[in-house]
């Protein structure tokens, strides 16, 4: 069963493994010394990211690399697209409201 993306990037320290994966392929240990936790704390994230699809993984001898999966993260941009054009018309009207609030005041 595939888990919940948004439940996923809720998380701080998983935010901040899919930054660190983003940039290069880590094991688990490379991953966890970044973090003041356990190993098996950061596996736990590692699970959860893997489980929705935002992290996928490959085997190397007895060695684990994880990296990250562009395409399930423009699943997610694909979805707050459709809310960018709503706060775009928001911070439009404002924008034009304070243009005519500073014409006003300068009129006076």
């Amino acid at each position: 069963m595939k888990g919940d993306i948004f439940q996923a990037i809720a998380d701080p320290t998983r935010r901040v493994i899919l930054v660190l994966i983003a940039t290069q392929s880590m094991t688990p240990n490379a991953l966890a010394e970044h973090f003041d936790t356990t190993r098996q704390a950061v596996s736990k994230h590692i699970k959860v990211l893997a489980d929705c699809e935002l992290l996928k993984q490959n085997k190397v001898g007895r060695e684990i690399h994880y990296y990250f999966n562009p395409v399930k993260m423009k699943e997610l941009d694909h979805w707050l697209e459709q809310f960018k054009k709503h706060w775009e018309d928001r911070f439009n009207q404002l924008d034009q409201l304070l243009i005519n609030l500073n014409s006003d005041s300068n009129e006076k």
